[in-house]
């Protein structure tokens, strides 16, 4: 078993313990569709409701995201944004909100260019609470992996619908944080898993670890949130999100003037159905 760090995210999940509900995990790609817009965003997502930030490493070869996170990174990239920009903005972000941890998603290439140690120890220093590479397997993340323990950051990895009781003990050694469970094979934003396929899963993992599970991928209204978080530790929503950022662009992609309002209105909405959840079920099985 895997013992939580005592940062920002183990504190997180703790008080989402004690309040008896799961949390709401909230993606947006750094510098989408411009620094300023991001930012607001950003900013905004904790009093929206947001629990944990998943704040994307803009890359120009998103593999494993659909189309909607696809186009994030391209405008993000467009619009100028760098790693060293997405540092800062987690740095601005820190000087209004001590407490919402952040975790940086992306991909390895970004970090191999930057270095290593050097990303691990800006990425603390700018307030950066864990790191989700999503194609550095565990046979081949301990050049990051060692680093980043030694500066602080949690490394939370990816288990699968066809991550078997063989391959859950790995994926779930080394880490710190939770683990992220991917609920549909492919790419992000395509489709929805069965609750209670979810479900099952959520449990054939707690068999190999103790840290919190949250579950992402195919997660785009508050029903479906609320389901999740009927089952999980949290709920992921990050296509959906972005996807709304994309709604409010203009045919020059650039942003209308309330964008960032009616996105956080969303994810007040998702806020919403997450935390009604666990009361929900209660309620239910009560009334049977």
């Amino acid at each position: 078993m895997s013992a939580a760090r005592a940062g920002r995210i183990a504190k997180r999940f703790a008080k989402l313990r004690a309040e008896n509900r799961a949390g709401l995990v909230c993606f947006v790609t750094a510098g989408d569709p411009d620094a300023k817009t991001s930012a607001a965003i950003l900013d905004g997502l904790p009093g929206a409701g947001a629990d944990i930030v998943e704040l994307g490493m803009p890359f120009t070869d998103p593999m494993a995201d659909g189309p909607a996170i696809q186009a994030a990174s391209q405008r993000a990239l467009k619009a100028g944004q760098t790693m060293k920009r997405t540092l800062a903005m987690v740095r601005a972000f820190r000087q209004r909100d001590s407490d919402t941890p952040v975790v940086l998603m992306g991909y390895y290439n970004p970090i191999y260019i930057y270095g290593g140690e050097r990303f691990a120890r800006d990425a603390v220093e700018a307030g950066v609470d864990g790191l989700i590479v999503v194609d550095l397997p565990p046979e081949e993340d301990a050049e990051l992996r060692v680093p980043a323990a030694a500066a602080g950051l949690d490394l939370v990895r990816l288990a699968t619908p066809t991550s078997d009781e063989n391959r859950l003990p790995v994926l779930v050694e080394n880490i710190t944080g939770f683990v992220y469970y991917v609920s549909i094979a492919g790419i992000t934003g395509t489709r929805s898993a069965e609750t209670a396929s979810v479900a099952r899963a959520v449990e054939r993992i707690r068999r190999f670890t103790d840290l919190p599970v949250a579950v992402g991928f195919g997660i785009r209204t508050p029903e479906q949130a609320a389901a999740i978080a009927g089952v999980a530790d949290a709920a992921v929503v990050g296509s959906a999100i972005v996807q709304r950022i994309a709604d409010g662009l203009d045919g020059e992609s650039r942003a209308s003037p309330d964008l960032a309002r009616h996105v956080l209105d969303f994810v007040r909405q998702l806020a919403t159905g997450v935390r009604s959840a666990r009361t929900r079920s209660a309620k239910e099985a009560a009334g049977r």
